[in-house]
């Protein structure tokens, strides 16, 4: 029943009339009608639909949502759950999986998290034009997301993740008008990621464990995201040096476990909301950017696994919302006086194989001979004026103007 309150609550918010929520009948109902009452009664989800006959109009909907969805259950080869034996029968609502709203009613959602069925997407589904979420989180469908989704103008939920989809980014899904959040996760998609992905409105956007490669696209830092996930892939080459000038709403970035070289941009202190920044097990290398003591809601940051050098600065480490932070297996050769008391508290924060003196647990001396990344243009020297976060965007935007080709 929890479900059902959670997808009653998703369906009741796209309805712009009063509604009320009502329970039975094995489902979860909204009644849809104005302050004084009177409204029909919509159930959701395998309910009855105590309102009036349903008009012409929502007949031809319901006939249409029942001709594309036994096109997919016949496309479906494998249901141990027996979620599919519902699936009989004109009345599209009783359904296992399929939400209904009102008034109409219609298909506005479908949920098949975790039923664990075997097949593929068909072109059909895209004549539910109502639908607002479409979940699908491990599942075995294997194949790619077909052409014809774009015409699912209602679409803000397309979650696919954690099942065998495979081949190119699948680029429809940029061009379905009304989509908010983008799951692709713990799939087998390869291949660079288009640009547009990330001029697209976008609140949430998850490619990790992918098999995406090439370089990130230089307009990375466009996209109005509010979390933005690349972690586990293949992606090389460097961050862009304008990641963080066009945009500030980014809260989590991840993009660990990847081949990424060069430096950490400047512009990382502009994202003055960022609170998960995670590029642990790259390539990275020169100093961090002073421009990280900007980032005054930061919990998380892990630059573990990489070649960065230099001196661990005070203003990073008094960070007052820094919960943990891991700059092990790195060249950091310097240790200011905050990062140390840092480093006498039990969890959350790893120093462990650097280059610090007088410490436990860092790499052999030999080691610290040579530091990676020595010609890199990102070997800043300290400025003798203290950083103003508050002028970040006017100085960085001119230091990347004039380095632009």
């Amino acid at each position: 029943m929890g479900m059902f309150w959670l997808l009653a609550f998703i369906l009741w918010q796209i309805i712009p009339t009063q509604a009320a929520i009502t329970v039975g009948g094995g489902g979860v109902g909204i009644n849809i009608g104005n302050a004084g009452g009177g409204g029909a009664g919509v159930w959701i989800g395998g309910g009855i639909n105590n309102g009036p006959t349903p008009s012409s109009s929502s007949v031809s909907k319901l006939t249409t949502a029942y001709t594309a969805l036994q096109a997919w259950k016949s496309a479906i080869t494998d249901d141990p759950l027996g979620i599919l034996k519902t699936w009989v029968g004109s009345d599209v609502c009783s359904y296992e999986g399929v939400f209904c709203a009102g008034p109409g009613p219609f298909v506005a959602g479908i949920d098949l998290n975790h039923a664990n069925l075997q097949g593929t997407l068909v072109k059909e589904l895209s004549v539910l034009t109502d639908i607002s979420i479409l979940h699908l989180n491990s599942n075995r469908f294997s194949g790619t997301v077909p052409d014809t989704f774009k015409d699912l103008s209602s679409l803000q939920e397309l979650d696919i993740s954690n099942n065998r989809f495979s081949g190119p980014f699948p680029a429809v899904t940029l061009y379905i008008p009304n989509l908010v959040y983008l799951d692709l996760r713990f799939n087998s998609f390869s291949g660079p990621v288009p640009e547009d992905l990330f001029n697209k409105r976008l609140d949430a956007i998850f490619l990790n464990n992918n098999q995406f490669e090439g370089e990130l696209p230089q307009n990375l830092g466009n996209s109005p995201a509010s979390v933005i996930n690349l972690a586990n892939n293949r992606f090389s080459g460097t961050i862009p040096a304008s990641f963080g000038i066009a945009s500030s709403k980014l809260k989590e970035i991840l993009l660990l476990n990847n081949q990424l070289t060069g430096c950490i941009p400047q512009g990382i202190g502009l994202f003055s909301e960022m609170q998960v920044f995670d590029v642990s097990h790259n390539s990275l290398m020169g100093h961090l950017p002073d421009t990280v003591s900007c980032l005054s809601d930061i919990e998380v940051l892990n630059l573990a696994h990489n070649k960065l050098s230099g001196v661990l600065p005070d203003l990073v480490c008094s960070l007052g919302s820094l919960m943990n932070l891991s700059v092990a297996y790195n060249f950091f050769s310097g240790f200011s006086q905050e990062c140390s008391k840092l480093s006498f508290r039990k969890g959350g924060f790893d120093f462990s194989l650097n280059c610090l003196p007088r410490r436990n647990m860092q790499r052999p001396q030999p080691e610290c001979l040579v530091i990676p990344g020595g010609g890199l243009s990102c070997l800043r020297i300290p400025s003798a004026q203290p950083l103003v976060c508050g002028a970040l965007l006017g100085n960085l935007e001119v230091n990347v103007t004039s380095t632009s080709p």
